[in-house]
């Protein structure tokens, strides 16, 4: 079978397509895949290009969605024929976590999707969405979850909320679409004004232009009908904190989920303690997380968007496409 790995040394130049033998058929507990899609994300941007060190060699990729081919002794929750989607920490199955690294994520620690098959436990993937295409399910793994989990799960979101989401990648873009479909308003960020415009097509009740709009965190308390913000899904990190802590309510919700503006710097904490906020870092989540929003995702009718898609074969073109920030939501493989 085909698959894309990392190079040595690491970075977009030296990914290599190379062929490995086809995994065996599945053992008890496990599924064997016919993977038809992957999807793009930050974190295997940091991997491809060695921001994250991983290992030569390494079979990129933390989404993949395909088809059951065959399960072995024990499993009952699939069956040959049956669309599946990965999980980003396979090990996650319920409840609390003490993971704090990527040592098991597929495509960092272990072996990823960007290849054709996998033999793997049952419980490394979830159903798709019925009627989805392998693409769309495949959005789902890190960017979906996350936007789920921080909204949903961490946030308890419930209809009449403000939302404040910033740019148009696939987390943002996700995060505005749960939002309108559970009722509540959203105010997003960009520095475009045709993808603000997009963005007002995909539902989003304010835009602003963060380029233009120096102090755009006090812009949004405003918009939110002067009260301030209930959610943010903060991407950017040390460089946008203090405009997500001028935009909360007291007593609002951050969710850190990104590291844009850098690994680590200066945290405003009078300005979090005066807004009694809650500030919460957090990694994608876990598989009955995943479960869950299948089944809202089958109830909502929503469907992801996908700026474009690329070949297996093609996977340092889209990182590049990635790294231009032109697209407008998730950006795919399909082979």
């Amino acid at each position: 079978m085909k698959a894309m790995t990392l190079g040595s040394p690491a970075g977009l130049d030296t990914l290599a397509l190379v062929d490995k033998d086809e995994p065996g058929g599945p053992g008890p507990g496990e599924i064997r895949v016919r993977l038809k899609a992957s999807s793009l994300n930050f974190h295997d941007y940091a991997v491809a290009t060695g921001m994250l060190p991983s290992q030569a060699g390494r079979v990129l990729m933390s989404d993949g969605a395909g088809v059951v081919e065959e399960v072995g002794a024990g499993v009952d929750e699939f069956a040959a024929g049956d669309h599946v989607v990965s999980t980003f920490f396979p090990t996650w199955i319920d409840g609390r976590t003490d993971i704090s690294d990527f040592s098991l994520t597929p495509g960092d620690g272990v072996d990823g999707y960007a290849c054709e098959m996998v033999t793997a436990p049952a419980t490394s993937f979830t159903r798709a969405p019925k009627g989805w295409t392998h693409a769309e399910a495949a959005t789902l793994t890190c960017a979906g979850l996350t936007a789920w989990r921080a909204l949903v799960v961490n946030g308890g979101l419930k209809a009449g909320d403000v939302v404040l989401t910033m740019g148009t990648g696939g987390v943002s873009i996700f995060a505005l679409q749960i939002a309108k479909a559970m009722g509540a308003t959203v105010i997003a960020t960009s520095s475009s004004d045709e993808k603000m415009e997009r963005l007002k097509s995909l539902g989003a009740d304010h835009v602003i232009n963060y380029r233009s709009t120096e102090n755009w965190g006090e812009a949004a308390h405003g918009l939110a009908y002067g009260r301030g913000v209930d959610h943010v899904v903060e991407i950017g990190g040390p460089g946008t904190l203090a405009q997500s802590f001028a935009a909360a309510r007291v007593g609002g919700h951050v969710s850190l989920i990104g590291i844009f503006t850098g690994l680590s710097g200066e945290v405003p904490t009078f300005a979090l303690m005066a807004k009694q906020a809650r500030l919460q870092g957090m990694i994608v989540g876990s598989r009955r997380h995943q479960q869950d929003m299948v089944e809202a995702m089958e109830a909502t009718g929503l469907k992801p968007v996908i700026d474009r898609s690329f070949g297996l074969d093609a996977l340092g073109e889209a990182f590049r496409h990635q790294e231009s920030n032109r697209h407008f939501g998730k950006i795919c493989l399909e082979f």
